[in-house]
């Protein structure tokens, strides 16, 4: 199962650690407790809208580019669940479009692992 709230936590994470903050200079800057930011990047809470704005704010990235990412990480993982369980189907013609050029026929479950950044993304599996 995809949790987005564990995608959420993720794409937090790298947005802080590119900027080589740590967690205690984050949540004093958004007003959040050190624990309670842990767990969201962790994936284990649920942020409010209110609790995003502030993180967003603290880490002085927009919203809209923090969900571009986690959508995209959500397409990937959607795209990586889909080729899992259905290996010699293509990919689904509706998932298609949000990764730009993509053909995944044929891969072994445990061979799919996709990781990419939020740029556009062109992956090929053979």
């Amino acid at each position: 199962m995809i949790l987005l709230r564990r995608l959420l936590g993720d794409v937090l994470r790298r947005q802080r650690q590119r900027q080589g903050r740590t967690l205690r200079e984050v949540s004093s800057s958004a007003r959040v407790s050190l624990g309670y930011l842990s767990e969201v990047e962790r994936g284990q809470k649920e942020a409010s809208s209110e609790l995003l704005s502030a993180i967003c704010d603290a880490l002085d990235v927009r919203m809209s580019e923090l969900m571009r990412e986690v959508s995209d990480e959500l397409a990937l993982a959607e795209l990586a669940r889909s080729a899992a369980a259905t290996p010699s189907e293509p990919v689904p013609a509706s998932v298609r479009p949000m990764l730009g050029s993509v053909s995944v026929t044929g891969v072994p479950p445990e061979r799919v692992t996709i990781k990419a950044p939020a740029e556009a993304v062109d992956v090929v599996a053979a």
